[in-house]
């Protein structure tokens, strides 16, 4: 959620803020608005609340992005070991690789904000240059990692739902393919943001040093561009992912349950040694009923995954919300403290969310837990350890 302001006269001050201070980290403490305002921003957050809160979260997401980069590179390395013949490792392979590149994403952004809130004169502008190397990049990214969980929720609806057509509705090829189109349609986007602000050396007089900083450009094509980007990429696109994975989960949850009802009806049954009396509609439905006992795992597992991204999304669909309907909720406005703490929540929680997945996969997988206590020797060490037994 490091999104730029939508609007001029908030570049503006962008630029104007960047001369005010030895420490960029105060380009947000604008005090060009009315004292009323100001107060009314400043009792949300103190200066002593503001920084506890950012410092805290800083170094706890900075300890999770280690953990999730070491996850999400076992994750894929197991993927790959697994080979690519079931289009539902394919799927779950780009989701590892998205979330890899979020915890590092955000590991750069953190030490940007930390380096920065330290006054560490460094050869860039920790925030400006950061948000064209890291912020926006994350911000999109996050929107793609919200797409493949959705394509991963409504693949395993369809498994339930037509468990014998699913097979020629879902193939490794057509999985592929959707995983590039989903990155092409809202992380490149991303990129797009070089056409609104660009980088440039400037000189500092106040440091007598001449820095990397990023400029906006303000022409009527890009100042349009970035606000439809926005609209599109920052709101639409997460917003309809949500909704998607939300809607799927509680039916993957629902259908779950249905069939564990059916198979204890029939587990009574035999116990009781009495035959079901079926009528070809209630045949045709147990049918569509009977999935195996390894697709009922593999549905359990999405629907765990996409419980937890559910949970750990709801802060970004809120920050979202505010972002879009109150025009003082961005890094220049009045609010720009609850802004960036609300945004640094948002990263933790979904950094979360995508270093716990791991734990997910050896709980619910069988073949991803062989595999990975292969690649980790951890089945060796047992033998040895029963040997010496």
């Amino acid at each position: 959620m490091y999104m730029h302001s939508r609007e001029q006269d908030n570049t503006t001050r962008y630029s104007a803020l960047d001369q005010m201070t030895d420490n960029p980290f105060h380009q947000w403490e604008d005090h060009s608005h009315d004292s009323s305002m100001l107060t009314l921003a400043s009792g949300f957050l103190s200066d002593e609340q503001f920084y506890m809160i950012l410092v805290f979260i800083i170094f706890t997401s900075q300890l999770i992005n280690i953990c999730s980069i070491i996850a999400n590179s076992l994750s894929i390395a197991v993927f790959v070991n697994l080979g690519f013949s079931e289009p539902s490792n394919i799927s779950l392979t780009a989701l590892a690789v998205c979330d890899f590149t979020l915890a590092v994403l955000l590991t750069w952004n953190n030490l940007c904000f930390w380096l920065t809130y330290r006054n560490v004169r460094l050869p860039f502008h920790g925030l400006n240059v950061n948000f064209l190397t890291g912020g926006a990049q994350w911000t999109f990214l996050s929107s793609t990692v919200a797409w493949i969980t959705a394509f991963i929720s409504f693949e395993r609806c369809l498994c339930i739902l037509v468990p014998l057509k699913v097979k020629r509705l879902i193939t490794p090829r057509g999985t592929f393919v959707a995983m590039l189109i989903i990155i092409l349609l809202t992380f490149c986007p991303s990129f797009f943001i070089y056409i609104r602000y660009k980088f440039v050396w400037v000189f500092n007089p106040y440091l007598n040093v001449t820095i990397l900083n990023t400029i906006p450009v303000n022409s009527e094509f890009a100042i349009l561009f970035e606000k439809i980007s926005v609209v599109i990429c920052g709101v639409i696109q997460p917003l309809l992912a949500f909704s998607i994975v939300l809607i799927c989960t509680v039916l993957l949850v629902v259908q779950l349950r249905k069939i564990s009802s059916w198979r204890i009806s029939i587990a009574f049954a035999k116990s009781q040694e009495v035959q079901p009396v079926e009528n070809p509609a209630a045949r045709s439905s147990a049918a569509e009923a009977r999935i195996s006992q390894k697709e009922e795992r593999l549905v359990k597992l999405v629907a765990t995954i996409a419980t937890i991204f559910i949970m750990s999304y709801i802060p970004t669909c809120i920050g979202i919300f505010c972002f879009a309907i109150f025009d003082e909720f961005n890094p220049l406005g009045v609010y720009r403290r609850l802004f960036i703490v609300f945004g640094c929540i948002t990263s933790l929680g979904q950094s979360i969310s995508g270093s716990v997945n791991i734990l997910i996969y050896y709980k619910m997988a069988s073949k991803f837990r062989s595999v990975f206590r292969h690649l980790v020797r951890l089945d060796r060490q047992e033998q040895e350890r029963h040997e010496l037994e």
